[in-house]
């Protein structure tokens, strides 16, 4: 290890030697004798003698940021508990962190600052310290570190300049985020460095960089004079991407998928849009982008994707429970790679069963859904959906075939509209009447989702629109439109994801037909987990003369909801829903519902597990007086 004074080591070793009382020679190489640790446990040698403990005490400088600099490039504090030291190996470890706190300072702008080190109250450069603190008793050595920072040096000028002569720069702009006046801080000299990076590479120079800065400090002035030299380097734009690690999935279709990127101007936003379009796609767990070092001889970026496949199949299943309305369980089988160009094929089997009639009838649905990425050759997804199903609800009975086709298509990474066909067999129930129905409808859907979490959103905008034209074919010949959207909002208080405001406002309308003459499974309801909590299911809205749900042509939702984070994975919510169901196409707030209520969290991997008690402010007759929900995911 190295020392101060190489020619002390042997003296010191005798004197270690006399003290202890060994008067035999020791053979040359051989490390001196073992102090016994109290106890009467030998301690551990280091290459250079005994081990010898230290405590480390920092004094702060009353500037939290150049503490917490000092703090992380100290090896006195860094290798304390994992490398043990000798006394020479203590005095090394002092003088190396009077280097390293020197940087720390001027990385914080204080370049006439003056680092300090003492051990047992001495600097480590005095005369023979080795040998006094080898000769201490086996109580720690006290080593404490501070610094005399001095004044704080700032920023005279800051100017860009290119690195080859004559080279255009213009579309660096002008330096970002420092300036005159600003204190000289490496971080903000780096930040502004890669702003420049950044706004160049987002103008099409993917190979853009700044080789060198020249910085002058004037002492006598306390500044500090910034000159960035740049490199733009040429704009480009991309080539047809190539597509690395896949091995059984169809070459054309990740071509197709890749192949939007060749000839876009080089953008890093564009190369991860399209990096994400692939991932997209369900077959692969990881793709990463790559970009050529230099252009090919067409003058184009060359880019490429390395993707990892991951399991074609999967099986899994969801479970909630509701009061009043009972447990579903649901289940699915996946495969994702159907005919070898990403295909999706979900089958999927639910099972309810509907407590608040007070009768055991349980209801099921069996689906399966169809996803073909790049229709026939088309950038759009086709999506089949089939399904049997039967519903057991306390304001009718369902029984019905489904079975629609659509086309979905992503105009951004936050937006995809989609239009298709529907069609459904079915046959109802309520008491003022039974009714065998055939519809088709032409549904067009816009989607668009931009927050930062599917599973538990912290910050970001969603919403969802369905428009559907539907009409009766056979004996009736009723026409309607139902329109339904969803919107929701969120906000992260706290910075750090601690408090979460949650908005959600919900609408729909049913308008062409009168209430009688539509089935009933499309007329709106409110109440119950999704809606308004603390409400049984579908109890709020207009209803019969036996008091059971008649469902309505129009709906108002909402929503406030916090989500505050208590300790590690638990938390808390508060939250009030209201909702309304008019008689009307559109209709006011004549019947408004309230419900509030307090959920538990507990936070996993695939999203929160999520308990919530609900009260009604103003009950429905026959209803509960309380709501209890527990799931998986956010409310809303």
């Amino acid at each position: 290890m190295p020392s101060l004074h190489p020619g002390l080591v042997p003296v010191a070793l005798l004197l270690a030697s006399l003290l202890v009382g060994v008067v035999a020679a020791q053979p040359a190489g051989t490390a001196p004798a073992e102090e016994p640790r109290p106890g009467g446990a030998p301690e551990s040698d280091s290459p250079d003698g005994p081990v010898r403990s230290y405590d480390v005490t920092f004094t702060p400088t009353g500037n939290p940021s150049l503490d917490t600099a000092m703090d992380g490039v100290s090896s006195l504090r860094r290798l304390r508990e994992s490398v043990p030291t000798s006394a020479e190996g203590l005095v090394a470890r002092a003088l190396q962190d009077l280097g390293q706190l020197q940087r720390a300072l001027r990385s914080e702008g204080y370049y006439a600052g003056t680092p300090r080190v003492t051990l047992a109250g001495e600097p480590p450069d005095a005369p023979n310290l080795a040998l006094r603190l080898a000769a201490r008793g086996t109580e720690p050595v006290p080593v404490v570190i501070g610094a005399e920072t001095g004044p704080l040096y700032r920023i005279s000028s800051v100017s860009l300049r290119p690195s080859v002569v004559e080279e255009s720069i213009a579309e660096a702009g002008e330096v970002a985020g420092l300036g005159p006046g600003d204190p000289a801080r490496a971080a903000a000299v780096n930040d502004a460095q890669e702003t420049l990076l950044t706004r160049l590479r987002d103008a099409g120079h993917p190979f853009a960089s700044v080789p060198r800065r020249e910085i002058t400090v004037d002492h006598d002035a306390r500044t500090m004079e910034i000159v960035y030299l740049v490199q733009p380097g040429p704009r480009a734009r991309f080539a047809q991407p190539a597509v690395e690690g896949s091995e059984n999935v169809d070459p054309t279709l990740l071509r197709r998928a890749s192949g939007v990127l060749a000839g876009h101007v080089y953008s890093p936003q564009e190369l991860d849009r399209v990096r994400r379009d692939v991932l997209a796609l369900g077959v692969f767990g990881t793709v990463r982008a790559r970009i050529g070092e230099r252009l090919d001889p067409d003058g184009r970026l060359p880019v490429t994707f390395l993707v990892a496949e991951r399991p074609f199949r999967a099986i899994g299943g969801t479970a909630g429970y509701e009061t009043r309305y009972g447990p579903t369980l649901r289940a699915y089988w996946e495969h994702r790679n159907l005919f070898g160009a990403a295909e999706r094929l979900r089958i999927e089997g639910e099972v309810s069963r509907t407590t608040q009639r007070g009768v055991s009838d349980t209801g099921y649905r069996l689906s399966a859904n169809l996803r073909q990425p790049w229709f026939a050759g088309l950038n759009a997804t086709a999506v089949t959906d089939v399904a049997i199903l039967r519903e057991r609800l306390r304001a009718y009975d369902r029984d019905a075939v489904t079975a629609g086709f659509s086309l979905e298509r992503r105009l951004d990474p936050r937006l995809t509209v989609s239009a298709g066909i529907a069609a459904e067999l079915g046959k109802t129930s309520e008491l003022d009447q039974d009714l065998s129905y055939a519809l088709l409808s032409l549904p067009l859907g816009a989607r668009y989702d931009g927050t930062d979490n599917v599973l538990d959103p912290s910050r970001g905008v969603r919403a969802n629109l369905l428009v559907s034209p539907t009409t009766s074919v056979g004996d009736s010949s009723a026409v309607f439109v139902r329109v339904r959207g969803t919107g929701s909002a969120y906000f992260d208080l706290s910075g750090d994801k601690g408090s979460i405001l949650a908005l959600r406002a919900g609408f729909g309308t049913l308008a062409g037909a009168e209430a009688i003459d539509i089935p009933p499974h499309l007329r709106f309801y409110a109440g119950g987990g999704g809606s308004v909590r603390g409400y049984d299911f579908q109890s709020i809205g207009p209803r019969r003369r036996d008091n059971t749900p008649r469902g309505g042509l129009s709906l108002l939702e909402g929503s406030v909801e916090l989500r505050q984070r208590i300790s590690g994975p638990y938390g808390v919510a508060l939250f009030v829903d209201a909702g309304s169901v008019g008689e009307n196409p559109a209709t006011g707030f004549g019947d408004l519902r309230i419900g509030a209520g307090l959920g538990f969290r507990y936070a996993t991997a695939i999203g929160p597990i999520r308990a919530d008690v609900a009260l009604p402010l103003s009950k429905v007759p026959g209803s509960s007086g309380y709501g209890l929900y527990v799931g998986i995911g956010q409310a809303f």
